[in-house]
C-alpha cells in the first residue's frame, strides 16, 4: 500500500467532520467541551483505577471532584467579579471624559485623524463581522444556559465511555493502516495533553499574577483587568496587549501620574518572564510546535468559521494538523518524487 492511502482516508474522514461541524457548529459547544473535560480527566480516572478502584467508582470520584473545585471556583469568584463590574460602571463616565479631554487632543496632535478615521470606517466593518462571529453562538441566554446542563451530563457518559469508544473506532479501522493511524493519533494524544493542560495551567498562572500585582498596585480595576488579560493569553500577544492597555488607561483615570503606569509596566513584565522562562518552557515546551502567526491565524478563522465554537476548536484543530502535516513531510521526504527532484 502506497503511504499516502493512509493520509488520503483522513483528509476525506476530517472534511466530513469539518462539513458536519460547519453546519452543527450551533449546538456542539456543549459537546466540544464535555469532551475536552473528559479528554483531560480520563488519565485521572486512570490513575485511580491502577490503584484498585473499579471504573464506575474512579468515574464519579473525578466527576465530583471536578465540578465540585469549578462550582467552588465560581461561587468564589463571582461577587469579586459582582463589585469589579459594579466599580466599572462607577469608572465608565470618568473614563470617558478622560478619553475627551486627554486621550483625544494627544491623537489629534500626534497622528493623521483623517487617515486614522477613514482606516477605522473601512476596518470596523470587517472586525465586527469577525467579533460578531466569535461570539455569535455564545451571545445567547438560552444557549449558554443549555450548555451549562448540558456540558456535565455530556462529560460523565464520554469519561464512563471513554474506552468503550476509542476501543471501538480503533477495531473499525482497515487492518493495513492500523499501525499508522494508531502511531498519528498517539502524536496527537500527546500533543494535545501537552497543549490543553499546559495552557490551562498557564493562563490559570498569569491570571493570578496580573490580578495579584494590579490588584497590589492600587487599580480598582486590577482584578477583572487581570482575570481577563489571563484568559485572553491563550492567543499569543492578546492578553499582553489588553493588560498593557486596559491597566494603562485604568491608571491614567485613577491616579494620573506615570508613577503608577510604571508599577502596570513591571507587572506586565514580571508576568512575561515568568510564562516565557519559566511556565512555557516547563509546561508546554516545543511539543505543540505552532508558531504565534499559526495561533492567530487559527483562532480567527474558528472564530469566523464556527463563532465561539471555532474559538475552542481551533487550537486543537491546528495542533492535531501539525501532527498529520509533519507526517506528510516524512513520507514525502522519503518517496521517490522527493528523491527523483534532488
Amino acid at each position: 500500500m502506497s503511504p499516502f492511502r493512509p493520509l488520503t482516508f483522513f483528509i476525506i474522514a476530517l472534511g466530513l467532520l469539518f462539513v458536519a461541524a460547519y453546519y452543527l457548529s450551533a449546538i456542539l459547544t456543549p459537546f466540544l467541551l464535555g469532551a475536552i473535560l473528559a479528554y483531560l480527566a480520563n488519565p485521572a480516572v486512570k490513575g485511580l483505577e491502577r490503584r484498585g478502584l473499579p471504573h464506575t467508582v474512579s468515574v464519579i470520584s473525578i466527576f465530583v471532584l471536578i465540578f465540585g473545585l469549578l462550582t467552588i471556583a465560581i461561587v468564589s469568584i463571582l461577587p469579586i467579579i459582582q463589585q469589579q463590574v459594579v466599580i466599572l460602571i462607577q469608572e465608565a463616565p470618568k473614563i470617558i471624559t478622560w478619553a475627551q479631554d486627554r486621550l483625544l487632543p494627544w491623537l489629534q496632535e500626534s497622528v493623521d485623524t483623517s487617515s486614522l478615521t477613514s482606516s477605522l470606517s473601512a476596518g470596523l466593518p470587517k472586525a465586527g463581522w469577525v467579533f460578531g462571529a466569535l461570539l455569535h453562538s455564545g451571545s445567547s441566554i438560552i444557549d449558554a444556559l443549555v450548555s451549562l446542563v448540558l456540558t456535565p451530563v455530556v462529560t460523565f457518559y464520554l469519561l464512563r465511555d471513554w474506552h468503550g469508544i476509542i476501543t471501538n473506532i480503533r477495531s473499525l479501522l482497515p487492518r493495513s493502516i492500523e499501525p499508522t493511524v494508531v502511531g498519528l493519533i498517539q502524536e496527537c494524544d500527546e500533543v494535545l495533553g501537552a497543549f490543553f493542560r499546559g495552557q490551562l495551567l498557564i493562563m490559570l498562572a498569569l491570571c493570578l499574577i496580573y490580578s495579584t500585582g494590579l490588584y497590589f498596585v492600587g487599580l480598582q480595576l486590577g482584578i477583572i483587568i487581570g482575570l481577563i488579560g489571563g484568559l485572553l493569553s491563550i492567543v499569543p500577544y492578546l492578553g499582553s496587549i489588553f493588560v498593557v492597555v486596559a491597566a494603562t488607561i485604568a491608571s491614567l483615570v485613577q491616579v494620573g501620574n506615570w508613577h503608577t503606569v510604571a508599577c502596570v509596566l513591571a507587572v506586565y513584565a514580571f508576568g512575561q518572564i515568568i510564562e516565557g522562562y519559566v511556565l512555557t518552557p516547563y509546561l508546554i515546551g516545543d511539543r505543540i510546535g505552532l508558531h504565534p502567526v499559526a495561533v492567530i491565524f487559527a483562532v480567527m478563522a474558528g472564530g469566523a468559521l464556527f463563532g465561539f465554537f471555532g474559538v475552542l476548536l481551533a487550537l486543537p484543530v491546528a495542533a492535531i494538523l501539525m501532527v498529520f502535516a509533519r507526517y506528510l513531510i516524512t513520507q514525502y521526504e522519503s518517496s521517490s518524487l522527493y528523491a527523483s527532484g534532488r
